[in-house]
């Protein structure tokens, strides 16, 4: 079944909007590049002041997010927006929130841990209808930042260590939500150098995709497979599909790994990736222009 919904996937510190003075960045202590992240994110709803609902329960201070959140979305004169703080899985059962998701034309998950992500809403009408409402309706978008778009995945990365990277073992994978089967997502993933990482997990399920997101940089996610690079920064693709000698799963722990073969793509903004074709495309233009040929 192919998704009629929206994923944004943001690698961390997505730029939340122009600040109209200098002591506005100072009190929500946001420095980021003005290219919006969040503006597109609202965009791609096709409401000028859609119901957003921010979920913090990835972050361990959800009293300092939630409010950077609320007047981040107040300076692209979006007003309309509630705050999820969901500590427990009880929390996650609630009436009240199953309400507000189903009212919601946007959902935003923080930053934080994406384990917390699966633990909360693991085997719950809010993930069962998050999902549903993802492959039914067009217009529905689920936005992620670090935490919330690692957890995007099914098979998701939990952490690992990157000064050990490439040594079996340097990844901890897990279950993420299912949004993404076809996909592994990173974030932070220039600055904090996670390219070995992210070649481990594509070592290990070589049959999916890894995005790696840079700071202040995102993918729109279309139709399940298209993958549109937003934002100021890079995003890595890698592909195992073609790799031809991978010790991943038979080396034992803190080895060095052997993988022959594995595919890189450098996107900026404004490229795409087919995840279904496995190809790179300079922009929108080029996959419809391909499509064309094709019919």
């Amino acid at each position: 079944m192919i998704p009629r919904g929206k994923l944004i996937a943001v690698g961390g510190n997505e730029d939340k909007g122009t600040y109209p003075t200098s002591r506005s960045k100072r009190k929500y202590y946001l420095n980021f590049f003005e290219l919006g992240i969040l503006k597109r994110v609202v965009s791609e709803s096709g409401k000028d002041d859609p119901r957003i609902e921010v979920i913090t329960t990835a972050s361990m201070i959800p009293q300092e997010v939630g409010p950077i959140y609320t007047a981040s979305f107040a300076m692209l004169n979006c007003h309309n927006v509630g705050i999820m703080d969901i500590r427990t899985p009880e929390d996650a059962r609630q009436p009240e929130y199953l309400e507000r998701l189903l009212a919601a034309d946007v959902v935003m998950m923080s930053g934080g841990n994406q384990s917390r992500l699966r633990e909360m809403f693991a085997e719950t009408d809010f993930l069962d209808t998050l999902l549903r409402r993802y492959y039914a309706e067009p217009d529905f978008v689920i936005a992620g930042t670090s935490a919330g778009a690692m957890a995007m995945s099914q098979h998701m990365i939990r952490g690992g260590s990157v000064p050990d990277a490439l040594l079996k073992g340097a990844v901890k994978m897990g279950v993420g939500l299912g949004l993404l089967p076809t996909a592994i997502i990173d974030s932070h993933f220039v600055k904090r150098g996670r390219f070995g990482r992210l070649i481990e997990s594509v070592a290990l399920y070589p049959k999916l995709i890894g995005i790696g997101l840079g700071e202040d940089t995102g993918v729109l996610i279309t139709e399940g497979h298209l993958v549109e690079t937003i934002g100021s920064n890079l995003v890595i693709i890698m592909d195992g599909h073609d790799i031809v000698h991978n010790n991943a799963a038979a080396a034992k722990k803190g080895t060095t790994l052997s993988i022959e073969n594995v595919r890189m793509h450098v996107l900026a903004k404004g490229n795409v990736y087919c995840i279904t074709e496995r190809k790179f495309y300079v922009n929108k233009q080029a996959v419809g222009m391909a499509a064309v040929g094709q019919a």
